[in-house]
């Protein structure tokens, strides 16, 4: 895409519609979209990949921290902080892992970065395609040191990847808590905001020491009305949420995420890129 075609494509109803559309997936399946807004970013709006995933992070930062409120009708905030020892479990390894998964963003090249975006939006697919309709209650691992050994494990694992592509990870975090540590699915959707809300700020914190952190300086504008859209859209999948059958919505976003990881994986960015 030329700079005269993403130009035109940052229009600001093209924006928001975009962050409508993202965010209103995002809500279908409990999320903030942010895993189909990078490729848009990328292959729409003309991003060279680094200063995607920042623009990412900074909407997602945005849309995480409106939807944990958003959420407090149906899990109360007591509720969260009941299961405080969860959160920290996971923090312990997902604040490490973010800062570190930032750090590599900055350093690789920028065909790698496609690469690894494109890795990563792959096995996002596959947790979605395949890790949903749980519903908790049991615990795979006993409660004691080697759960708390694999939930920091997990935690460093998931801050990395939401690092790199400037997402929440709720897609890998939610599967984790119930499978983990045998929460219900809705509390487990409240616990990860929880938890990616300092892990994204650790990340972003980082990205903050390098120079392409200038482009959310360059660009708020166009920030600001994506992540608006990305809200609206959010609230909006809510309410549609159990019209789509899950079993025919989780595929076809599978199939969406898995032709976006291709289009990353066969990308030649160019030297500007």
């Amino acid at each position: 895409m030329t700079t005269t075609d993403s130009g035109s494509a940052r229009h600001p109803a093209t924006v928001f519609t975009a962050g409508g559309v993202v965010g209103t997936l995002g809500g279908l399946i409990g999320l903030g979209g942010a895993e189909f807004r990078l490729p848009l970013l990328i292959g729409l709006f003309g991003f060279p990949a680094l200063e995607a995933v920042i623009l990412n992070k900074a909407m997602s930062l945005i849309v995480v921290a409106t939807a944990l409120p958003f959420r407090a009708g149906v899990v109360p905030f007591a509720e969260i902080l009941a299961q405080w020892p969860v959160i920290a479990n996971m923090l312990a390894g997902s604040l490490i892992g973010a800062w570190l998964g930032a750090g590599w963003a900055i350093g690789l090249r920028p065909e790698m970065l496609h690469r690894v975006i494109g890795i990563a939006l792959l096995c996002i697919a596959l947790v979605l395609a395949f890790g949903h309709g749980l519903s908790g209650g049991g615990a795979m691992i006993a409660s004691g040191m080697w759960q708390v050994v694999a939930g920091i494990m997990a935690g460093l694992v998931i801050g990395m990847v939401a690092s790199l592509l400037g997402v929440a990870g709720g897609e890998l975090l939610i599967p984790v808590l119930i499978l983990l540590f045998g929460v219900d699915v809705k509390l487990a959707g409240s616990l990860s905001l929880a938890i990616s809300l300092p892990t994204m700020i650790a990340g972003f914190a980082r990205y903050s020491r390098d120079s392409s952190f200038a482009v959310i300086g360059r660009h708020r504008r166009f920030v600001a009305i994506m992540a608006l859209g990305s809200i609206a859209g959010t609230f909006l999948g809510g309410q549609l949420l159990g019209i789509v059958p899950d079993d025919v919505l989780l595929p076809i976003l599978a199939i969406i995420l898995i032709l976006s990881a291709l289009k990353m994986l066969l990308h030649r960015p160019s030297a500007g890129h």
